[in-house]
């Protein structure tokens, strides 16, 4: 494992704790406290999942999944199911391989979410992953109406060392996201990657928002690879998930981008949000640098989330 993953899992470790505290130690108290594996055994380890924002649709499914294997496997004592616990939670947030496909090909990237979820920081920090990359990055700043937006982002494409296309404030999304799409085709940028504005009180304004700048790409740049994700803040739980789940009905979301994961309680719903929309969480972010931004790894999280040693690769 290279040093900076290590790094990262040592921080993800670290900034999962509280969330251990809140399922892991519920979950152990279980195994212990169960000398057999009956129907009460299985409520309460699903109790103690739905309690730690693994939500009820993610721990119904982790639960079953167990149950199936316990009765395959002939297992009667609660501790020996333990392991067949974690391979279930890992199963539910598989990420699939054609998942950064937008890495390899000339693609669109819309980045969208409420304000305040650390939407334009994350853009920041993507432009620098993929430069990092040796990609050609360009930066779109369609989040005409917040006021900072604008220079937050500007300040990032400097650090990233990438090139960006703004509007003055409160102007039309839509015609950034023209002139960047112009720029980009121009250039010949492999990634594109729009900071757009979150306004969901006003669901109206944003769908219409956002179909107007959808319309623009598909006219503008037809059969360019398209991304649509949204960035979440992890210590707002179940709340990130109903946001989720609105942005989903206003546009496809192809991916989740979970922010804030250190020092929450609520890590839990990185399982539940990716189980119940089934949006796979492609990045995971847990601290204000570029490298604190890394690509979800379900076998990574898990592991960190029950303090399991990694695996050497």
């Amino acid at each position: 494992m290279s040093e900076e993953k290590k790094g990262f899992f040592s921080r993800l470790k670290e900034g999962l704790t509280k969330t251990r505290n809140n399922i892991v130690h519920g979950i152990d108290a279980v195994f212990s406290g169960f000398s057999s594996i009956d129907d009460d055994f299985y409520e309460e380890l699903e109790e103690i999942l739905i309690m730690g924002d693994i939500g009820v649709f993610a721990a119904t499914e982790i639960i079953d999944r167990l149950k199936k294997q316990v009765k395959e496997q002939h297992i009667k004592e609660p501790a020996a199911c333990k392991e067949f616990l974690i391979e279930s939670i890992k199963e539910q947030i598989q990420v699939g391989e054609t998942e950064y496909e937008f890495e390899n090909t000339q693609s669109v990237v819309l980045v969208i979410g409420v304000n305040g979820v650390g939407k334009t920081t994350t853009v920041g920090k993507l432009a620098g992953k993929l430069k990092e990359q040796n990609k050609k990055v360009l930066l779109a700043a369609a989040d005409t109406f917040r006021a900072a937006a604008g220079e937050q982002l500007t300040e990032w494409a400097h650090r990233a060392g990438v090139d960006m296309i703004g509007g003055a404030e409160g102007s039309d999304p839509a015609s950034v996201i023209f002139d960047a799409v112009t720029a980009a085709k121009a250039r010949n940028v492999d990634v594109l990657l729009c900071d757009t504005a979150g306004r969901l009180h006003n669901k109206k304004n944003l769908m219409e928002e956002l179909k107007k700048i959808n319309r623009i790409i598909d006219r503008e740049f037809p059969g360019v690879h398209r991304e649509n994700l949204i960035v979440l803040d992890g210590t707002t739980g179940q709340n990130a998930l109903a946001q989720a789940r609105q942005f989903s009905e206003v546009t496809d979301l192809t991916g989740i981008i979970l922010t804030k994961m250190d020092g929450t309680a609520k890590g839990g719903i990185a399982i539940a949000i990716q189980s119940e929309l089934k949006v796979p969480v492609k990045y995971i972010g847990v601290g204000e640098k570029i490298e604190d931004l890394q690509k979800f790894d379900p076998e990574e999280f898990v592991n960190a989330l029950f303090d399991t040693e990694e695996k050497e690769a």
